[in-house]
């Protein structure tokens, strides 16, 4: 596959947002807009019209990766669904990872698993290694790792759903336990009451990104206590 990345993004809010709110889900296309948009949990963080993500998700539709949902049951708007997962034979642990990586480009192992526990659970890194491997390791490879880039001390991991990594990223390819055991960037088991450093800068970061949005929500619930003469 070689997606755009306005493909990749409206492809990745529809998986999220399947995984973390169900009860929403298939979007309408102002949700789905407002998904690919929002400013958390993002980057980079865009800014699309209505007609640009019309324009994706139906494009993406076209290679199979997306379905329109009529309107039923009480319904009056046209929803969209993803079929990434019946498409590419994803269960969720896996597709919940290559979410992230749609949404927020090259991360980490912890960030990975952090980033993901809306969705899924994971034990430990060496499972979210393992997901990646199976994921790097297909005939069409979904995943690839990158090499190091200055001051990084840990690897990331990309999706390819946009096609190879740029050169300029140098990045190196997954082989099935890279990192595990002997290997030049070995997982150490997790100990009790203890967290991979990478894990505490992802949930530091996700908690000022939730700071963000509850203030929003704040703001807007005063604005319209207001409106309402509370």
């Amino acid at each position: 596959m070689d997606l755009t990345a306005a493909e990749i993004r409206v492809l990745g809010s529809l998986v999220e947002k399947q995984l973390t709110t169900p009860q929403q889900y298939p979007l309408t296309l102002n949700s789905l807009t407002l998904a690919c948009s929002q400013s958390s949990n993002r980057d980079p963080v865009v800014e699309y019209d209505e007609r640009s993500t019309e324009a994706a998700v139906t494009s993406v539709k076209t290679h199979g990766l997306a379905r329109f949902v009529h309107p039923s049951h009480g319904r009056s708007a046209l929803r969209y669904s993803h079929t990434l997962d019946e498409a590419l034979g994803l269960e969720t642990r896996p597709l919940a990872l290559l979410a992230v990586l749609m949404l927020r480009g090259p991360q980490t192992l912890g960030e990975l698993r952090t980033r993901t526990e809306r969705m899924v659970q994971f034990a430990d890194l060496h499972e979210v290694q393992a997901e990646l491997d199976a994921l790097a390791s297909r005939d069409e490879p979904l995943v690839q790792r990158l090499a190091r880039g200055p001051g990084q001390k840990e690897d990331r991991y990309a999706q390819l759903l946009g096609g190879s990594v740029a050169h300029g990223q140098g990045a190196t390819p997954v082989t099935p336990s890279a990192g595990l055991g002997t290997g030049p960037s070995p997982i150490t088991p997790d100990k009790p009451g203890s967290a991979h450093p990478d894990e505490v800068a992802a949930l530091r970061a996700e908690l000022a990104e939730l700071r963000l949005e509850v203030g929003a929500v704040r703001s807007a619930l005063d604005d319209l206590r207001e409106q309402l003469g509370a």
